[in-house]
């Protein structure tokens, strides 16, 4: 029940699912997976150990699992995995993992990177994550569930954006992101909750009003930061979206939290 194009290069090793499809001029290697009902429409390139989910489509000039951009990378054995239902348009690069982030590059399921969109390796990308065109994510960056990476944006190393999270177009990530926040900014700043995507995903008007009390309590000025997360844990203990935002500002991370831009008194 497969397709393949007479002029699309499949390898006798790759192992293909029931229903995939690979059209013309694509090059498919001995170490790659199609799961049941992937399509590749042309000029597709799958390198590496790489699996690509069901029902994936990828479009032309995708390049999937050539080896990282990493100077440390030997040629160690690491894989790319991409979950179900993802979209890769045109031009989209995604990377294997490499020996210092376990190997492994993950893609959620539900997925959609536009045209230009980079996945380094050691990528954790959860499920229903947009990147838009251009945007591009360095190594080991871990981004949760629902997260939308605007155009031209682009995330620094070990970065992590929680879930539900708004990069604006054209924004510099160089600190970690809240879940439910927004931000933008040459180097990012973040500008509140990201109310237009709560909405859309059918957020309460109770869950969003503890949200947003919770914001101004974790970002006053008063007493430290973690003098802060303690009061919002006290209050809104038993508000599942209020304590992510707390346990992720917890987490141990490699990099800073993204905070408001502090306006000088003068």
């Amino acid at each position: 029940m497969t397709d393949i194009h007479a002029m699309a290069q499949v390898h006798p090793d790759a192992e293909i699912g029931s229903g995939v499809t690979v059209g013309p001029f694509c090059v498919v290697g001995p170490d790659a997976v199609l799961e049941d009902g992937v399509e590749l429409l042309s000029h597709v390139v799958v390198e590496g150990h790489t699996r690509v989910g069901a029902h994936s489509r990828v479009f032309p000039f995708a390049s999937l699992g050539h080896a990282p951009q990493d100077l440390k990378f030997k040629g160690e054995v690491s894989r790319l995995v991409i979950g179900a239902n993802t979209i890769i348009r045109e031009h989209v690069t995604m990377n294997p993992g490499t020996e210092g982030g376990g190997l492994e590059t993950k893609v959620g399921n539900n997925c959609l990177f536009m045209v230009g969109a980079h996945v380094a390796h050691d990528c954790q990308v959860s499920d229903n994550v947009i990147l838009v065109n251009n945007a591009t994510l360095a190594g080991h960056v871990s981004i949760e569930e629902w997260a939308i990476v605007g155009g031209l944006s682009a995330v620094h190393q070990f970065v992590r954006i929680g879930r539900h999270a708004m990069i604006g177009g054209m924004t510099g990530v160089t600190q970690d992101v809240i879940p439910y926040g927004s931000v933008t900014g040459n180097r990012a700043k973040l500008e509140g909750l990201n109310l237009v995507g709560l909405k859309r995903r059918s957020f309460d008007r109770e869950t969003i009003h503890a949200l947003r009390q919770a914001y101004r309590l974790i970002f006053a000025q008063e007493g430290t930061m973690a003098e802060r997360l303690d009061d919002v844990a006290d209050l809104f203990g038993d508000n599942q979206p209020v304590m992510e935002i707390v346990e992720f500002i917890r987490s141990d991370s490699s990099r800073s939290i993204c905070q408001p831009l502090v306006e000088d008194a003068a």
